[in-house]
């Protein structure tokens, strides 16, 4: 597993966007219009660098997945992430889906508890290499990575079909969400 650096962004926005292409909670947060895959691309970059600001980038050795992990007891309001958060507003959400998002993020919040944790915000595997074990390698580096931190993984998803995945490595659904489709509030408690 590497630690990405800013020279590999565009590859992880590559991967992200490509995984995350029909996903539910992706699609119903970026503006549906002809600049919808520029706007995914827009999102992806947007938690690119606030997980390069307050977490971190991850990358598999072969370089065919990532995933951005978030320390959101680490977040912290600067001059950046207001830029960032101004940019994903008009490039990914556009203006008529502020109020949306605004109102989507208070929900998931009022989800989430409050306290130290690794939040795993997206995991991807390039779509041409699915299904061949890398994510399943890449998120066992990551449970053992985070708990080397001393540090509970919390997640969402849209996707049913990943719920099984998850439970897997120890994840169980917690709480879930109606938005007009499911999201699943998943956490995994660092390994004793």
């Amino acid at each position: 597993m590497i630690k990405v650096k800013s020279d590999d962004k565009t590859l992880i926005i590559d991967i992200l966007s490509r995984s995350f292409d029909d996903n539910q909670s992706v699609n119903y947060i970026v503006k549906q219009d002809e600049k919808r895959i520029r706007r995914i691309r827009s999102l992806m970059d947007y938690s690119f660098e606030m997980c390069y600001q307050f977490g971190e980038v991850l990358l598999s050795d072969d370089r065919k997945a990532c995933a951005l992990i978030l320390y959101p007891h680490l977040k912290t309001i600067t001059l950046k992430s207001i830029w960032l958060d101004i940019k994903l507003t008009i490039q990914a959400i556009g203006l008529g889906g502020i109020k949306k998002a605004l109102k989507r993020e208070k929900k998931i919040k009022a989800k989430q508890p409050n306290k130290d944790m690794a939040y795993l915000w997206f995991v991807g595997v390039d779509p041409f290499y699915q299904n061949k074990g890398i994510g399943s390698n890449l998120i066992r580096m990551i449970i053992q990575y985070v708990n080397d931190k001393n540090l509970p993984i919390y997640l969402e998803t849209s996707t049913l079909k990943n719920i099984p995945w998850y439970e897997r490595f120890g994840f169980q659904v917690y709480d879930e969400l109606n938005l007009g489709y499911p999201l699943y509030f998943l956490k995994r408690n660092r390994d004793k």
